[in-house]
């Protein structure tokens, strides 16, 4: 030993983690079981025999703060005693997802392989920032992204895209790069209109069944949240692009700048799909961003049935998808897709010596040296973008390629969310994918069916639904309450009603008070939406006496 005595301990980490992963396992195979076996039971609509929920334990915040008694060693740890017993108070408290009932946002339970691609996530614990420090995971990403973003019709040299830390996050990035790209000073001076090159003061234009996020990214941006206009939409919740048309003229009459336009593949309450040809052809005659927001409807491009919902998505110049939501993957994994990475990385990169070393950084450098002498002054069109030789992930000219995946976002640290949908896909296939899909669309349609069948329900959701979410009114015989406060109130009672038989839906506001918004999955069987009547139908008869 050369008279050199070690005095480290030896390590004993995987000795540590096979004891831990054993014991949380036999705390959460039985917590995915209970889901599992009350499902028959779900079909009933009916109260637990045992008082026992499986979905949820209702406790105000308050109730919530004593039971759980959390308490952080300001000493020494409690261990795996300690570990264990606090993984059980939260799995004992938390909404079970897995559970049948639970209808109520736009996402639910991940599956077996979800549960496996976090562990390896976890495992790896690597940051997809540049790739030598994630080679493997930078190389499925860019992969996935080409493919997903195939299905949509993105099929040009550099077609793909990154992942994001959400759907909201998605459309911020697609927001910045789009005022970037069409305006490359506001990277140096913001956006003010006569520094960046604008005519005028910049306008977003959203449908007013858009989602929040559009509004809160203008806001993150300083735009502003007046700076972005909604659109009128049509009796099936699609914006109206002869209406779009008009309040752009509208905008350069006032002397404001339209350049930004979401559209929507699956509006959040009616789930409707907007007419993506026409709009494009309205941000094509005036130089506008198309982006859509597929974070919730985009998966249906996977099913030869439903597809033609995406119709005219290759026109976008950037578009939202969340696997998350409809593909049930693990949450979060949502991809901004596009036609062109290329533009993505001229719009976010910055020279950053201490992390990015490759090709790109040096040509990125050599463009900062040209300094702003010149940047260009006007909007660049897609024509103007330039297509190149590179073929795609890992083929064609190297030198274009950017590896370094963070130079391509407003991220730094970046997890490995695209393993989400790789391994996923790897396991299901598009095949899977597909049936999956379209099993969700017939228990949607189902779910319609029974509602529009019956005297006590107003459906307002067009039958079949465009997508995932059913909406509709509790209306005794048929008629609903002439004050849209007395529907409001029927409807939130017997949302909270629902709980105590084990289901969680949503309601949103509409023309005559809240609504019920109902979202099936992927996983939601049919005794479970039979069983979701049911209990409406029950409760309803206790707030409402007929």
């Amino acid at each position: 030993m050369n008279g050199f005595h070690s005095t480290d301990k030896p390590l004993n980490r995987a000795s540590e983690v096979d004891h831990l992963i054993d014991a949380v396992k036999s705390l959460i195979i039985p917590y995915i079981r209970d889901a599992d076996n009350a499902a028959s039971f779900r079909a009933t609509g009916q109260l637990p025999p045992d008082n026992r929920n499986v979905l949820v334990r209702s406790l105000r915040p308050d109730q919530l703060v004593k039971e759980l008694a959390l308490s952080l060693p300001s000493g020494e740890g409690q261990g795996s005693q300690g570990l264990l017993e606090t993984i059980q108070s939260i799995l004992s408290y938390s909404v079970n997802t897995w559970d049948q009932g639970f209808m109520d946002k736009l996402y639910a339970s991940t599956n077996a392989v979800g549960v496996v691609t976090e562990l390896l996530l976890s495992v790896l614990n690597t940051n997809l920032h540049v790739y030598q420090v994630s080679p493997a995971l930078s190389v499925i990403e860019k992969y996935t992204a080409k493919q997903f973003a195939s299905l949509f019709g993105f099929t040009g040299p550099r077609a793909g895209g990154v992942t994001c830390q959400g759907g909201s996050a998605s459309n911020l990035t697609s927001i910045v790069i789009a005022r970037n790209t069409l305006f490359p000073l506001s990277k140096i001076h913001g956006n003010g209109h006569e520094q960046c090159g604008a005519p005028g003061p910049l306008i977003l234009l959203t449908s007013a069944h858009g989602h929040y996020s559009i509004e809160k990214a203008a806001m993150t941006c300083g735009f502003g949240s007046s700076a972005v206009w909604t659109v009128p939409v049509d009796e099936q919740g699609r914006m109206q692009p002869a209406a779009l048309r008009e309040m752009v003229l509208k905008a350069k009459c006032e002397g404001k700048h339209p350049f930004y336009v979401n559209a929507t593949a699956g509006t959040t309450v009616l789930g409707s799909y907007d007419p993506f040809d026409e709009i494009a052809d309205v941000c094509d005659e005036f130089g506008m961003w198309l982006h859509i927001d597929g974070s919730w409807g985009g998966p249906a491009v996977f099913s030869r049935k439903h597809k033609h919902k995406m119709q005219g998505s290759h026109r976008a110049r950037s578009l939202t998808v969340n696997p998350h939501k409809m593909l049930n993957a693990p949450v979060t994994c949502s991809f901004l897709l596009t036609n062109d990475v290329k533009v993505f990385h001229r719009a976010n990169t910055l020279p950053a010596g201490y992390l990015f070393h490759g090709p790109a950084a040096a040509e990125e450098e050599e463009e900062v040296a040209d300094g702003e002498e010149n940047a260009p002054q006007s909007q660049t069109t897609p024509s103007e973008e330039g297509v190149t030789t590179t073929n795609g992930c890992g083929n064609g000219n190297s030198s274009d390629e950017v590896w370094d995946l963070a130079d391509l976002t407003l991220q730094c640290g970046r997890r490995g969310d695209a393993l989400k949908l790789a391994l996923s896909w790897i396991y299901y296939g598009a095949a899977g994918f597909e049936r999956q899909i379209d099993g969700a669309f017939d228990m949607a349609a189902y779910l319609a069916n029974l509602i529009a069948e019956r005297n006590d329900f107003v459906l307002v959701s067009s039958n079949p639904p465009p997508c995932l979410q059913v909406c509709f009114y509790y209306a005794p015989g048929g008629k609903l309450a002439d004050e849209p406060e007395e529907n409001t109130r029927r409807t939130r009672i017997m949302v909270e009603k629902l709980i105590a038989r084990g289901f969680m839906v949503d309601y949103a506001p509409g023309d005559k008070g809240s609504l019920f918004r109902v979202v099936v999955n992927c996983q939601t069987l049919r005794g479970t939406v039979e069983g979701l009547v049911k209990g409406l139908e029950a409760i309803g008869k206790e707030i409402v006496p007929q």
